[in-house]
C-alpha cells in the first residue's frame, strides 16, 4: 500500500514538472520566423511560425499565413490553423477555453479546436474564474462557461472578475466608474475589507447608501446608512453607522444597537429604539439586552435599564424595580427593590420602602431594610 502511495505521488509530480516544463517554453523570433526555446536557451521548436505566442493549458498559438492555431508543446500542429485572429489582442487558453474570430465575429473552442461557444461577439476575451468579457452591439457584458449571458452588455469599459478586486469587476457607465458583483449589482464604492465584510456604496436618488457586502461580492446588509464605517475588534466586532442624525452599530446580521458598552464577563449590553434629538444623542426609551463577542444578541432586549455583567451577575431593571440576571439572561432575583448596589463578599445592598438592608446572592435578607443610607461591603 506504501509503495502505491508512493508511485501515484511521484507521477503527481512527475506530471506537475511536465506541465510546469510545457508552460515554460518561450517564443523567440529567428529572423522572420518563430518558434521556442527552453530556460536553458535551447530550441526546441523550430522557427516555422509568422507569429507565435506563449504556451498556455498545453497549447500555444501560432500563426501560419493569415490563419491562426495552435500546436503542442512537440511543435506538433494540435488544431489547425483556421481561425481569423488578429495578433494585436491574442489570448490563449482560460480554463479550458480560447476565444477566437472567425469571420468578424469572436466565439470559443475548446483543446480540441471544436467550436464549443458559437461566434456570435463583436469582441470577447479570455475566461477569469468563470465568466468572460463579451462586447455586442458597443456594450460589454459577461457570459459563463456555457456562453450563456449572465451580466448583460450594458457596459461602456469592463474588466475581469478576480479575488484582487474583492471578487468584484470594475466597470463603467457613460462618465460613472464603480463595481459589480457576480449578479451584476452595481456599487458606486467599496472599501477594504474587515472581519470579512466590506462597505459599499449604492446611489439612491440623489444621495448615497451604505451597506456592506461578502467576499463573494454578495450583499449581506442592505444598504439603508447615510454613512457606515469597517467591522472592528476594537469596537467589539460592530460597526458604527449612521442613519440622520442617529447614530448606532450594527452587528453582521445587520440588526441595530442604540448604544453599545464595553465587554464584562464576555457580554456587553446594548440598547435598541428609543428617541434621540437631532444631534443623536439619547433622550429616553429604548430596551436593554446582551451581545457576545461576536456580535450575536445573546439576552434580547427587554430592560428598561441594565448595567455590565460582574462575577457572572448583572444588574437589570423593569418597571421601575431593578434585579439580577445571570449570563443566560435568566433572574436569580426577580425586580423588586427601588435601589441596589453592587455585590461584594457576598452580600449587596439594597433599598425597598425607603429603607437599606443586605441580600445574599440567592436573594435572601440577610440584614433587614432598617437603615436610612448604607454603602457597599469591602472586600
Amino acid at each position: 500500500m506504501k509503495n502505491l502511495s508512493y508511485i501515484l505521488l511521484l507521477a503527481t509530480l512527475l506530471i506537475s514538472c511536465s506541465d510546469s516544463e510545457k508552460e515554460a517554453l518561450k517564443p523567440v523570433k529567428i529572423g522572420d520566423k518563430y518558434g521556442y526555446i527552453n530556460p536553458k536557451g535551447e530550441i526546441v521548436i523550430n522557427p516555422k511560425f509568422d507569429y507565435a505566442v506563449p504556451f498556455s493549458e498545453g497549447l500555444a498559438l501560432v500563426n501560419i499565413g493569415d490563419k491562426w492555431g495552435y500546436i503542442n508543446p512537440k511543435g506538433e500542429i494540435a488544431i489547425n490553423p483556421q481561425f481569423d485572429e488578429a495578433p494585436r489582442s491574442l489570448r490563449s487558453f482560460s480554463e479550458g477555453l480560447a476565444r477566437v474570430e472567425i469571420g468578424d465575429k469572436y466565439g470559443y473552442i475548446n483543446l480540441k479546436g471544436e467550436v464549443v461557444i458559437k461566434p456570435q461577439f463583436d469582441r470577447a476575451w479570455g475566461f477569469s474564474d468563470g465568466l468572460a468579457i463579451v462586447k455586442i452591439g458597443g456594450k460589454y457584458g459577461y457570459i459563463n462557461l456555457k456562453g450563456e449571458v449572465v451580466i448583460k452588455p450594458q457596459f461602456d469599459n469592463a474588466e475581469d472578475f478576480s479575488a484582487k478586486k474583492r471578487e468584484l469587476a470594475i466597470v463603467k457607465i457613460g462618465d460613472k466608474k464603480g463595481y459589480i458583483n457576480r449578479a451584476g449589482k452595481f456599487f458606486d464604492f467599496v472599501g477594504d475589507f474587515s472581519d470579512g465584510l466590506a462597505r459599499m456604496l449604492i446611489r439612491h436618488g440623489g444621495n448615497y447608501k451604505a451597506g456592506y457586502i461578502n467576499r463573494a461580492g454578495e450583499i449581506v446588509i442592505e444598504p439603508q446608512f447615510d454613512r457606515a464605517w469597517d467591522f472592528s475588534r476594537d469596537r467589539q466586532g460592530l460597526a458604527l453607522v449612521n442613519i440622520g442624525y442617529k447614530f448606532g452599530y450594527i452587528n453582521r446580521a445587520g440588526k441595530f444597537f442604540n448604544s453599545v458598552k464595553d465587554f464584562s464577563d464576555g457580554l456587553a449590553r446594548v440598547r435598541i429604539g428609543g428617541k434621540h434629538d437631532m444631534f443623536g444623542n439619547f433622550l429616553n426609551g429604548g430596551k436593554y439586552g446582551y451581545i457576545n463577542r461576536t456580535g450575536e444578541i445573546v439576552i434580547n432586549p427587554q430592560f428598561d435599564d441594565a448595567e455590565d455583567f460582574s462575577d457572572g451577575l448583572a444588574i437589570v431593571n423593569i418597571g421601575g424595580k431593578y434585579g439580577y440576571i445571570n449570563r443566560a439572561g435568566e433572574f436569580v432575583i426577580e425586580p423588586q427593590f427601588d435601589e441596589v448596589g453592587y455585590f461584594s463578599e457576598g452580600l449587596v445592598r439594597v433599598k425597598i420602602g425607603g429603607r437599606w438592608g443586605y441580600i445574599n446572592r440567592s436573594g435572601e435578607v440577610v440584614i433587614e431594610p432598617q437603615f436610612d443610607d448604607a454603602e457597599d461591603f469591602s472586600k
